[in-house]
């Protein structure tokens, strides 16, 4: 008798994105899935006790608990519910979305001329089997050249900080910004490629 595999509760099931994030959505778009959107409230993160957690339960802990608000308003349907949260990671300080363009400019500087780590917690889970959550953190690797202030500036000025981890977006398509290892899609706020490694892979 073949072994069941633990993650077939995740496959060819609607799915549910626990996001209101428009580049979490553009990116399931990309790989041709059809999904709901229905994002939890920003009190679900606001309330939820982090102190003393290291980054990865961080995000772990975030993730969940916007799966967790989200698979209640589908308890017992047959579903898949995507939790995700990001995080960049340099010299120990998380870093998660800057508040204003002075908090920008500080991770900003903080960010140049170094290797630093993104994080995202990713969590499924199926409300009809509410035991059988997975959760797991992505880990992408990243270099930043040095940023002039004449490169700061402009990338304050472009606006294209805000709302994301670290004050920086992949996607912005900066030439002072590598990847070392790991994926673009986790940088960019959810790991797809090992989402759909969970899920079937099926659209």
């Amino acid at each position: 008798m073949p072994e069941e595999n633990p993650f077939s509760i995740f496959y060819q099931k609607k799915r549910i994105l626990a996001s209101r994030s428009p580049r979490r959505k553009a990116l399931l778009e990309e790989i041709g899935w059809e999904f709901e959107v229905f994002p939890a409230p920003d009190s679900v993160e606001e309330g939820l006790d982090v102190a003393g957690k290291s980054p990865s339960e961080l995000v772990q802990a975030l993730a969940r608990a916007k799966a967790e608000y989200v698979a209640a308003r589908f308890s017992q349907q047959d579903v898949v519910i995507i939790g995700c949260d990001t995080v960049a990671v340099c010299r120990g300080e998380i870093l998660g979305k800057p508040h204003d363009r002075e908090d920008a400019c500080r991770m900003l500087l903080r960010l140049s001329g170094t290797r630093h780590n993104v994080l995202t917690g990713l969590v499924l889970w199926n409300p009809r089997y509410p035991q059988n959550i997975h959760e797991e953190t992505v880990t992408t690797v990243l270099e930043m050249e040095f940023l002039s202030e004449k490169r700061l500036e402009n990338y304050l000025d472009s606006g294209r900080w805000q709302g994301k981890a670290g004050a920086f977006g992949y996607q912005d398509g900066n030439d002072w910004l590598k990847i070392v290892s790991g994926t673009a899609s986790n940088v960019v706020g959810l790991p797809v490629e090992r989402l759909v490694e969970l899920t079937g892979g099926m659209s």
